[in-house]
C-alpha cells in the first residue's frame, strides 16, 4: 500500500495516520521516501503474523 504524505502535513498528523494504518489494519512501515520538496512517499506492507501450533504429535 502506497500513500502519499504532502509537505504541509505536520509530523504528528503522518505519524497518527501512520499509527492508524499500523493498528486496524495490520500494516508495517516498509519503505519512506522523502521528496525535495519535503512530501513523503510512504510504502507500508502487511504484517506477517507467525502463529505457532499448540498440537503436539
Amino acid at each position: 500500500m502506497d500513500i502519499f504524505i504532502p509537505r504541509d502535513l505536520t509530523r504528528e498528523a503522518a505519524r497518527q495516520l501512520l499509527t492508524e494504518h499500523a493498528e486496524y489494519g495490520q500494516w508495517e512501515l516498509a519503505r519512506v521516501r522523502v521528496h525535495p520538496d519535503g512530501s513523503r512517499h510512504v510504502r507500508l506492507r502487511r504484517k506477517i503474523m507467525r502463529v505457532r501450533s499448540t498440537l503436539r504429535a
